[in-house]
Protein backbone atom coordinates (compact mmCIF):
# COMPACT_ATOMS: atom_id res chain seq x y z
CA UNK A 1 0.00 0.00 0.00
CA UNK A 2 1.32 3.36 -0.82
CA UNK A 3 2.41 5.63 1.84
CA UNK A 4 -0.58 8.27 3.19
CA UNK A 5 1.70 11.03 3.53
CA UNK A 6 3.49 13.01 0.41
CA UNK A 7 6.05 15.44 0.71
CA UNK A 8 3.57 18.11 1.68
CA UNK A 9 1.07 16.41 4.15
CA UNK A 10 -2.29 13.92 2.81
CA UNK A 11 -3.59 15.63 -0.40
CA UNK A 12 -6.53 14.19 -2.84
CA UNK A 13 -10.13 14.75 -3.73
CA UNK A 14 -11.91 15.95 -0.21
CA UNK A 15 -14.62 13.31 0.23
CA UNK A 16 -12.80 11.01 -2.54
CA UNK A 17 -9.48 10.25 -0.75
CA UNK A 18 -9.44 13.06 2.24
CA UNK A 19 -12.79 12.29 4.18
CA UNK A 20 -13.82 13.94 7.26
CA UNK A 21 -13.40 9.92 8.73
CA UNK A 22 -9.48 10.18 7.99
CA UNK A 23 -9.07 13.79 8.68
CA UNK A 24 -10.81 12.88 12.31
CA UNK A 25 -8.62 9.66 12.62
CA UNK A 26 -5.22 11.40 11.60
CA UNK A 27 -5.71 14.21 14.26
CA UNK A 28 -6.65 11.55 16.95
CA UNK A 29 -3.00 9.41 15.81
CA UNK A 30 -0.76 12.62 15.39
CA UNK A 31 -2.43 13.50 19.16
CA UNK A 32 -1.51 9.93 20.91
CA UNK A 33 1.95 9.92 18.62
CA UNK A 34 2.75 13.12 20.12
CA UNK A 35 1.85 12.27 23.57
CA UNK A 36 3.14 9.70 23.82
CA UNK A 37 6.70 11.12 22.39
CA UNK A 38 6.87 13.22 25.47
CA UNK A 39 5.69 16.59 23.54
CA UNK A 40 2.48 16.83 26.01
CA UNK A 41 3.97 16.38 29.28
CA UNK A 42 3.15 18.32 32.30
CA UNK A 43 0.83 20.71 30.56
CA UNK A 44 -2.94 20.67 28.59
CA UNK A 45 -2.02 19.86 25.28
CA UNK A 46 -3.02 23.02 22.72
CA UNK A 47 -3.36 23.38 19.03
CA UNK A 48 -3.64 25.78 16.25
CA UNK A 49 -6.32 24.44 13.13
CA UNK A 50 -6.96 26.57 10.13
CA UNK A 51 -7.61 26.16 6.45
CA UNK A 52 -7.67 28.08 2.91
CA UNK A 53 -11.55 28.92 1.89
CA UNK A 54 -12.34 26.10 -0.23
CA UNK A 55 -15.93 25.11 0.77
CA UNK A 56 -14.45 21.19 2.15
CA UNK A 57 -11.93 22.86 4.09
CA UNK A 58 -15.16 23.63 6.31
CA UNK A 59 -16.25 19.89 7.28
CA UNK A 60 -12.35 19.24 7.13
CA UNK A 61 -11.38 21.44 9.75
CA UNK A 62 -14.37 20.53 11.78
CA UNK A 63 -13.56 16.60 11.58
CA UNK A 64 -10.04 17.81 12.48
CA UNK A 65 -11.23 19.65 15.37
CA UNK A 66 -13.52 17.04 16.49
CA UNK A 67 -10.65 14.06 16.73
CA UNK A 68 -8.41 16.33 18.46
CA UNK A 69 -10.65 17.63 21.21
CA UNK A 70 -11.99 14.05 21.69
CA UNK A 71 -8.23 13.04 22.35
CA UNK A 72 -7.78 15.59 25.13
CA UNK A 73 -6.41 18.68 23.05
CA UNK A 74 -7.45 22.00 23.55
CA UNK A 75 -7.86 23.66 19.72
CA UNK A 76 -7.46 27.36 18.53
CA UNK A 77 -9.60 27.61 15.19
CA UNK A 78 -8.05 30.55 14.08
CA UNK A 79 -10.14 30.19 10.12
CA UNK A 80 -8.98 30.65 7.25
CA UNK A 81 -5.25 32.13 7.06
CA UNK A 82 -2.44 31.12 5.08
CA UNK A 83 -0.03 27.77 5.88
CA UNK A 84 2.39 30.10 7.00
CA UNK A 85 0.33 32.05 9.50
CA UNK A 86 -0.61 28.52 11.35
CA UNK A 87 3.02 27.59 11.41
CA UNK A 88 4.15 30.90 12.67
CA UNK A 89 1.24 31.00 15.61
CA UNK A 90 1.70 27.40 16.80
CA UNK A 91 5.46 28.86 17.36
CA UNK A 92 4.34 32.44 18.89
CA UNK A 93 1.64 30.88 21.21
CA UNK A 94 4.12 28.01 21.82
CA UNK A 95 1.15 25.28 20.95
CA UNK A 96 2.04 21.56 20.64
CA UNK A 97 0.70 21.51 17.47
CA UNK A 98 -0.81 22.66 14.13
CA UNK A 99 -2.92 21.24 11.36
CA UNK A 100 -3.54 23.40 8.00
CA UNK A 101 -6.31 22.12 5.66
CA UNK A 102 -5.19 22.98 2.33
CA UNK A 103 -4.52 21.46 -1.27
CA UNK A 104 -1.99 24.44 -2.18
CA UNK A 105 -1.89 25.35 -5.50
CA UNK A 106 -4.08 22.13 -6.50
CA UNK A 107 -7.64 22.39 -8.06
CA UNK A 108 -10.24 23.66 -5.96
CA UNK A 109 -12.06 19.64 -5.55
CA UNK A 110 -8.56 18.40 -3.91
CA UNK A 111 -7.70 19.07 -0.45
CA UNK A 112 -4.82 18.29 1.86
CA UNK A 113 -3.99 17.76 6.02
CA UNK A 114 -0.60 19.54 7.10
CA UNK A 115 0.41 18.89 10.56
CA UNK A 116 2.95 21.53 12.14
CA UNK A 117 5.04 20.27 15.50
CA UNK A 118 5.70 22.89 18.26
CA UNK A 119 7.80 25.46 16.87
CA UNK A 120 5.78 25.67 13.71
CA UNK A 121 8.23 23.26 11.96
CA UNK A 122 6.90 20.15 9.86
CA UNK A 123 6.69 16.57 10.81
CA UNK A 124 9.63 14.26 10.50
CA UNK A 125 8.97 11.71 7.66
CA UNK A 126 9.19 9.08 10.98
CA UNK A 127 6.52 10.81 12.42
CA UNK A 128 4.60 10.73 9.87
CA UNK A 129 4.83 7.49 9.52
CA UNK A 130 4.15 6.75 13.32
CA UNK A 131 0.58 8.57 12.89
CA UNK A 132 0.01 6.65 9.54
CA UNK A 133 0.55 3.20 11.94
CA UNK A 134 -1.43 4.42 14.06
CA UNK A 135 -4.60 5.49 12.59
CA UNK A 136 -7.78 3.95 13.68
CA UNK A 137 -6.24 2.26 17.14
CA UNK A 138 -8.15 1.46 19.60
CA UNK A 139 -7.67 3.77 22.72
CA UNK A 140 -8.92 4.74 26.08
CA UNK A 141 -11.05 8.08 25.06
CA UNK A 142 -11.07 11.00 27.96
CA UNK A 143 -14.29 12.10 29.43
CA UNK A 144 -15.54 14.74 31.57
CA UNK A 145 -13.19 17.57 32.22
CA UNK A 146 -10.29 15.87 30.37
CA UNK A 147 -12.04 16.32 27.18
CA UNK A 148 -10.59 19.26 24.64
CA UNK A 149 -12.43 22.66 24.25
CA UNK A 150 -12.16 24.86 20.83
CA UNK A 151 -12.11 28.40 21.01
CA UNK A 152 -12.94 30.20 17.64
CA UNK A 153 -10.26 32.79 17.45
CA UNK A 154 -10.10 35.90 14.99
CA UNK A 155 -7.18 37.35 16.31
CA UNK A 156 -4.70 35.28 14.40
CA UNK A 157 -5.00 37.73 11.53
CA UNK A 158 -3.53 40.62 13.04
CA UNK A 159 -0.80 38.68 14.63
CA UNK A 160 1.01 37.50 11.75
CA UNK A 161 0.63 40.39 9.20
CA UNK A 162 2.39 42.66 12.25
CA UNK A 163 4.49 39.90 12.37
CA UNK A 164 5.55 40.00 8.81
CA UNK A 165 5.87 43.89 8.35
CA UNK A 166 8.00 43.88 11.48
CA UNK A 167 10.76 41.09 9.34
CA UNK A 168 11.44 44.43 7.04
CA UNK A 169 14.95 45.95 6.90
CA UNK A 170 12.87 49.06 5.59
CA UNK A 171 9.66 50.41 4.03
CA UNK A 172 7.91 50.11 0.84
CA UNK A 173 6.65 53.80 0.44
CA UNK A 174 6.53 54.75 -3.51
CA UNK A 175 6.15 50.98 -4.59
CA UNK A 176 2.74 50.12 -7.04
CA UNK A 177 2.06 46.52 -6.45
CA UNK A 178 -0.66 44.66 -7.93
CA UNK A 179 -1.02 41.17 -5.69
CA UNK A 180 -2.88 38.06 -7.23
CA UNK A 181 -4.36 36.47 -4.14
CA UNK A 182 -5.13 33.15 -6.12
CA UNK A 183 -8.59 33.85 -4.31
CA UNK A 184 -6.93 31.65 -1.63
CA UNK A 185 -6.02 31.93 1.86
CA UNK A 186 -4.10 35.40 1.88
CA UNK A 187 -7.14 37.53 0.52
CA UNK A 188 -7.65 39.73 3.46
CA UNK A 189 -3.74 39.64 5.08
CA UNK A 190 -2.18 39.48 1.99
CA UNK A 191 -3.02 43.43 0.74
CA UNK A 192 -3.43 43.71 4.59
CA UNK A 193 0.47 43.47 5.11
CA UNK A 194 1.52 45.30 1.64
CA UNK A 195 -0.66 48.53 2.82
CA UNK A 196 0.63 48.40 6.18
CA UNK A 197 4.35 48.02 4.74
CA UNK A 198 3.61 51.10 2.71
CA UNK A 199 3.09 49.94 -0.59
CA UNK A 200 0.55 51.45 -2.78
CA UNK A 201 -1.77 48.38 -3.34
CA UNK A 202 -4.36 47.05 -6.57
CA UNK A 203 -5.74 43.66 -5.49
CA UNK A 204 -7.05 41.04 -7.66
CA UNK A 205 -8.55 37.68 -6.97
CA UNK A 206 -9.79 38.27 -3.58
CA UNK A 207 -12.69 37.41 -3.63
CA UNK A 208 -13.19 33.56 -2.21
CA UNK A 209 -16.67 32.15 -2.14
CA UNK A 210 -15.44 28.51 -1.39
CA UNK A 211 -15.60 27.36 -5.14
CA UNK A 212 -13.15 29.71 -7.39
CA UNK A 213 -9.74 28.65 -5.31
CA UNK A 214 -6.65 28.79 -7.67
CA UNK A 215 -9.16 29.07 -10.61
CA UNK A 216 -7.56 31.26 -13.20
CA UNK A 217 -5.71 33.54 -10.96
CA UNK A 218 -2.73 33.01 -8.53
CA UNK A 219 0.42 31.88 -9.29
CA UNK A 220 -0.10 29.02 -11.44
CA UNK A 221 -2.39 31.23 -13.93
CA UNK A 222 -0.09 34.76 -13.98
CA UNK A 223 -2.40 35.88 -17.51
CA UNK A 224 -4.25 38.46 -15.28
CA UNK A 225 -1.40 39.62 -12.62
CA UNK A 226 1.10 40.31 -15.99
CA UNK A 227 -2.50 42.32 -17.57
CA UNK A 228 -3.33 44.19 -14.37
CA UNK A 229 0.16 45.29 -13.85
CA UNK A 230 0.96 46.85 -17.08
CA UNK A 231 -3.33 48.41 -17.08
CA UNK A 232 -2.21 49.99 -13.75
CA UNK A 233 1.15 51.17 -14.49
CA UNK A 234 2.48 49.16 -11.33
CA UNK A 235 6.08 48.63 -10.48
CA UNK A 236 6.15 44.90 -9.61
CA UNK A 237 3.27 42.54 -9.24
CA UNK A 238 3.34 39.11 -6.84
CA UNK A 239 1.50 36.36 -6.96
CA UNK A 240 0.44 34.07 -4.33
CA UNK A 241 -1.05 30.01 -4.44
CA UNK A 242 -3.79 29.10 -2.95
CA UNK A 243 -2.38 28.49 0.61
CA UNK A 244 0.21 31.50 0.37
CA UNK A 245 3.11 29.57 0.99
CA UNK A 246 4.46 30.60 -2.08
CA UNK A 247 5.14 33.39 -4.52
CA UNK A 248 6.02 34.28 -7.95
CA UNK A 249 6.31 37.94 -9.50
CA UNK A 250 6.09 39.79 -12.58
CA UNK A 251 8.12 43.31 -13.56
CA UNK A 252 6.56 46.37 -14.86
CA UNK A 253 6.57 45.07 -18.25
CA UNK A 254 4.31 42.16 -17.21
CA UNK A 255 7.52 39.94 -17.32
CA UNK A 256 7.97 36.50 -15.19
CA UNK A 257 10.10 36.37 -12.65
CA UNK A 258 10.24 32.84 -11.22
CA UNK A 259 11.32 31.38 -7.73
CA UNK A 260 14.87 31.09 -8.98
CA UNK A 261 15.06 34.80 -9.89
CA UNK A 262 13.36 35.91 -6.87
CA UNK A 263 16.00 33.59 -4.42
CA UNK A 264 18.84 35.35 -6.41
CA UNK A 265 17.66 38.58 -5.76
CA UNK A 266 17.10 38.15 -1.98
CA UNK A 267 20.74 36.34 -1.90
CA UNK A 268 22.31 39.15 -3.34
CA UNK A 269 20.46 41.51 -0.93
CA UNK A 270 20.90 39.77 1.98
CA UNK A 271 25.04 39.23 1.31
CA UNK A 272 25.25 43.10 0.46
CA UNK A 273 23.58 43.48 4.43
CA UNK A 274 25.83 40.73 5.88
CA UNK A 275 22.90 38.40 6.81
CA UNK A 276 23.28 35.87 4.57
CA UNK A 277 24.02 33.03 6.86
CA UNK A 278 27.29 30.99 5.65
CA UNK A 279 27.07 33.28 2.32
CA UNK A 280 24.69 30.06 1.27
CA UNK A 281 21.56 29.54 -0.62
CA UNK A 282 20.59 26.29 -0.92
CA UNK A 283 17.75 25.13 -3.52
CA UNK A 284 16.56 21.54 -5.17
CA UNK A 285 17.92 19.84 -7.95
CA UNK A 286 14.85 21.57 -9.74
CA UNK A 287 16.92 25.12 -9.89
CA UNK A 288 17.76 26.40 -13.33
CA UNK A 289 21.85 26.30 -13.95
CA UNK A 290 21.38 29.81 -14.50
CA UNK A 291 20.80 30.80 -10.75
CA UNK A 292 23.67 28.44 -9.30
CA UNK A 293 26.09 30.06 -12.09
CA UNK A 294 24.99 33.89 -10.94
CA UNK A 295 25.62 32.96 -6.98
CA UNK A 296 28.76 31.57 -8.23
CA UNK A 297 29.83 35.00 -10.10
CA UNK A 298 28.96 36.56 -6.56
CA UNK A 299 30.40 34.33 -4.07
CA UNK A 300 27.80 32.63 -3.05
CA UNK A 301 27.54 28.81 -2.72
CA UNK A 302 23.68 26.67 -3.64
CA UNK A 303 23.62 23.49 -1.80
CA UNK A 304 21.07 21.28 -3.38
CA UNK A 305 18.45 18.86 -2.17
CA UNK A 306 15.52 16.90 -3.66
CA UNK A 307 12.61 18.66 -4.66
CA UNK A 308 10.40 19.23 -1.35
CA UNK A 309 10.45 22.68 0.58
CA UNK A 310 10.23 20.00 3.41
CA UNK A 311 14.07 18.91 2.21
CA UNK A 312 14.97 22.36 1.68
CA UNK A 313 14.10 23.16 5.35
CA UNK A 314 15.98 19.98 6.66
CA UNK A 315 19.33 21.30 4.74
CA UNK A 316 19.00 24.69 5.83
CA UNK A 317 18.57 23.41 9.63
CA UNK A 318 21.32 21.34 9.08
CA UNK A 319 23.79 23.58 7.92
CA UNK A 320 22.42 26.56 9.66
CA UNK A 321 21.47 28.70 6.65
CA UNK A 322 18.96 31.38 6.16
CA UNK A 323 17.61 31.42 2.94
CA UNK A 324 16.28 28.68 0.35
CA UNK A 325 13.40 27.62 -1.83
CA UNK A 326 12.47 26.32 -4.83
CA UNK A 327 11.83 27.63 -8.15
CA UNK A 328 8.22 27.23 -7.91
CA UNK A 329 8.14 29.79 -5.75
CA UNK A 330 8.29 28.30 -2.60
CA UNK A 331 10.78 30.69 -0.31
CA UNK A 332 12.00 30.04 2.94
CA UNK A 333 14.06 33.16 4.80
CA UNK A 334 14.23 30.85 8.49
CA UNK A 335 15.04 33.70 9.95
CA UNK A 336 11.57 34.57 9.91
CA UNK A 337 9.41 31.84 9.31
CA UNK A 338 9.66 27.99 9.78
CA UNK A 339 8.30 27.53 6.70
CA UNK A 340 7.89 29.13 2.77
CA UNK A 341 5.83 32.08 3.22
CA UNK A 342 4.76 34.08 -0.01
CA UNK A 343 3.69 36.95 1.59
CA UNK A 344 7.14 37.16 3.63
CA UNK A 345 8.88 36.74 0.30
CA UNK A 346 6.82 39.76 -1.39
CA UNK A 347 7.50 41.94 1.19
CA UNK A 348 11.20 41.19 1.64
CA UNK A 349 11.23 41.46 -2.54
CA UNK A 350 9.45 44.64 -2.88
CA UNK A 351 11.99 45.63 0.10
CA UNK A 352 14.78 45.26 -2.40
CA UNK A 353 12.96 47.48 -5.04
CA UNK A 354 12.64 50.08 -2.50
CA UNK A 355 15.75 49.98 -1.06
CA UNK A 356 17.73 49.98 -4.04
CA UNK A 357 15.74 51.75 -6.03
CA UNK A 358 16.47 49.69 -9.39
CA UNK A 359 13.33 48.01 -11.27
CA UNK A 360 12.46 44.17 -10.54
CA UNK A 361 13.57 43.38 -14.54
CA UNK A 362 17.08 44.75 -13.80
CA UNK A 363 17.36 43.01 -10.47
CA UNK A 364 16.42 39.85 -12.22
CA UNK A 365 18.48 40.00 -14.44
CA UNK A 366 21.41 39.54 -13.03
CA UNK A 367 19.90 35.34 -12.35
CA UNK A 368 19.68 34.37 -16.26
CA UNK A 369 17.76 31.34 -16.98
CA UNK A 370 18.90 28.63 -19.16
CA UNK A 371 15.97 27.32 -21.40
CA UNK A 372 14.12 24.67 -19.36
CA UNK A 373 11.55 22.48 -20.80
CA UNK A 374 9.19 20.75 -18.28
CA UNK A 375 6.46 18.09 -19.44
CA UNK A 376 4.00 16.74 -16.92
CA UNK A 377 2.71 13.72 -18.07
CA UNK A 378 -0.66 12.31 -16.62
CA UNK A 379 -2.73 9.14 -16.57
CA UNK A 380 0.40 7.09 -15.53
CA UNK A 381 1.93 4.92 -12.88
CA UNK A 382 4.38 7.26 -11.22
CA UNK A 383 5.54 4.47 -8.59
CA UNK A 384 7.01 2.97 -11.22
CA UNK A 385 8.97 5.82 -12.94
CA UNK A 386 12.43 5.16 -11.29
CA UNK A 387 12.13 1.32 -12.26
CA UNK A 388 10.88 0.66 -15.64
CA UNK A 389 13.83 -0.20 -17.82
CA UNK A 390 12.76 1.48 -21.01
CA UNK A 391 12.38 4.73 -18.74
CA UNK A 392 15.71 4.44 -17.28
CA UNK A 393 17.48 3.99 -20.70
CA UNK A 394 15.13 6.81 -22.53
CA UNK A 395 16.51 9.10 -19.61
CA UNK A 396 20.46 7.59 -20.38
CA UNK A 397 19.61 8.91 -24.41
CA UNK A 398 18.29 11.88 -23.30
CA UNK A 399 21.26 12.82 -21.44
CA UNK A 400 23.18 11.43 -24.03
CA UNK A 401 21.71 13.71 -26.61
CA UNK A 402 22.66 16.98 -24.64
CA UNK A 403 26.32 15.77 -24.99
CA UNK A 404 26.89 17.94 -21.58
CA UNK A 405 25.21 20.99 -22.72
CA UNK A 406 21.91 20.53 -20.89
CA UNK A 407 20.58 17.77 -17.97
CA UNK A 408 17.54 15.87 -17.28
CA UNK A 409 15.26 15.19 -14.58
CA UNK A 410 12.06 12.89 -14.34
CA UNK A 411 10.68 12.68 -11.13
CA UNK A 412 7.32 11.70 -9.51
CA UNK A 413 5.24 14.35 -8.57
CA UNK A 414 4.80 14.22 -4.48
CA UNK A 415 1.60 16.13 -4.41
CA UNK A 416 0.00 15.19 -7.89
CA UNK A 417 -0.51 11.68 -9.72
CA UNK A 418 1.70 12.45 -12.82
CA UNK A 419 5.51 12.35 -13.52
CA UNK A 420 7.30 15.23 -14.25
CA UNK A 421 9.99 15.51 -17.39
CA UNK A 422 12.50 18.54 -16.76
CA UNK A 423 15.15 19.12 -19.80
CA UNK A 424 17.23 21.69 -19.69
CA UNK A 425 19.92 23.41 -22.23
CA UNK A 426 21.56 26.33 -23.51
CA UNK A 427 18.63 25.73 -27.04
CA UNK A 428 15.07 26.05 -26.35
CA UNK A 429 14.27 23.83 -29.49
CA UNK A 430 16.58 20.83 -28.49
CA UNK A 431 14.86 21.13 -24.40
CA UNK A 432 11.96 21.07 -25.97
CA UNK A 433 13.10 18.16 -28.51
CA UNK A 434 14.47 16.04 -26.05
CA UNK A 435 11.29 16.50 -23.30
CA UNK A 436 8.87 15.49 -25.21
CA UNK A 437 10.38 12.22 -26.87
CA UNK A 438 10.99 11.49 -23.06
CA UNK A 439 7.73 12.48 -21.94
CA UNK A 440 6.50 10.17 -25.15
CA UNK A 441 7.84 6.82 -23.45
CA UNK A 442 7.07 8.09 -19.76
CA UNK A 443 3.18 7.99 -21.25
CA UNK A 444 4.44 4.84 -23.15
CA UNK A 445 5.38 2.20 -20.44
CA UNK A 446 3.42 3.87 -17.81
CA UNK A 447 0.53 4.07 -18.64
CA UNK A 448 -2.43 3.05 -16.05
Amino acid sequence: MPRLFGTDGVRGVANGLVTAELALDLSVAAAHVLGDAGVFEGHRPRAVVGRDPRVSGEFLSAAVTAGLASAGVDVDDVGVLPTPAIAHLVAERQSDLGVMLSASHNPMPDNGIKFFARGGHKLPDDVEDAIERRLREQWDRPTGAAVGRVRHDAGGAGTYVRHLVSTLPNRLDGIRVVVDCAHGAASAVGPAALRSAGADVVVIGAEPDGLNINDGFGSTHLEPLRAAVVEHGADVGVAYDGDADRCLAVDSAGENVDGDQIMGILALALRARGVLAHDTLVTTVMSNLGLRLAMQDAGITCVQTAVGDRYVIEEMLRGEYSLGGEQSGHVLMLDHATTGDGILTSLHLLARLADSQTPLAELASAVPRLPQVMVNVTGVDKGRAGDDPAVRDAVAAAEADLAGTGRVLLRPSGTEPLVRVMVEATDAEAAQRVADALAGVVRDRLAL
